[in-house]
């Protein structure tokens, strides 16, 4: 019934209407509320799968070994990529004006997870230069937030191209990096078995 109601969200974009929704099941609107108690926990459901293919599609770029500028092209391409792949699902579980705060918890959730890996590969990498890791946890919010905010920005509007979205939040990140970096006055090093990832 999830993926039929992700069909449904793709075809009639993220006003769909709980009978689109058990239509698109091929079931009845009481047989959909006997498997949902109502429309905000079916779109809790949705919510919970397309962050999960959202992650899925970031998860190859979250890689702590590649060096710090692939990692974040990476991982902004990635995501931009999802939504844009996924523009009405994205818009039905984030901004859909009925249940937006039932989507936005979906959402939170994986933001955390995706800010709570990059906390620990930026706070890694500062620990490794001497530098004091004390703001990797909120660099990682922050740019999370930055991300999906220009993502939001880039879906509605589309006045770039997906790469060059990705290529000037890149060089904006890694700007603030370099300069934390230049603090220490050596490269940024690739992280190794020494390094303590506790």
């Amino acid at each position: 019934m999830v993926q039929a109601a992700i069909e449904a969200v793709r075809t009639h974009g993220p006003g769909v209407s709980v009978a689109e929704l058990a239509a698109a099941a091929g079931i009845t609107k009481p047989v959909l509320y006997r498997h949902f108690t109502d429309r905000a926990d079916l779109q809790r459901a949705v919510g919970e799968k397309a962050a999960e293919m959202l992650l899925n599609r970031m998860a190859p770029e979250l890689d702590a070994g590649r060096e710090p500028v692939q990692l974040i092209h990476g991982v902004i391409d990635a995501f931009l990529a999802g939504i844009e792949a996924e523009p009405q699902l994205w818009r039905f579980v984030v901004h859909h004006p009925i249940e937006r705060e039932a989507g936005a918890e979906i959402v939170e959730d994986a933001r955390q997870q995706i800010a709570r890996l990059l906390a620990m590969i930026i706070g890694e990498r500062l620990r490794a230069l001497g530098l004091d890791s004390g703001g990797a946890e909120a660099w990682a919010q922050g740019l999370v937030g930055m991300v999906q905010s220009a993502g939001d920005w880039w879906l509605e509007r589309r006045t770039m191209s997906r790469a060059a979205l990705t290529e000037y939040l890149t060089t904006l990140i890694w700007g603030g990096i370099s300069g934390v970096i230049a603090m220490a006055d050596q490269p940024f090093p690739s992280p190794s078995p020494e390094v303590d990832r506790g």
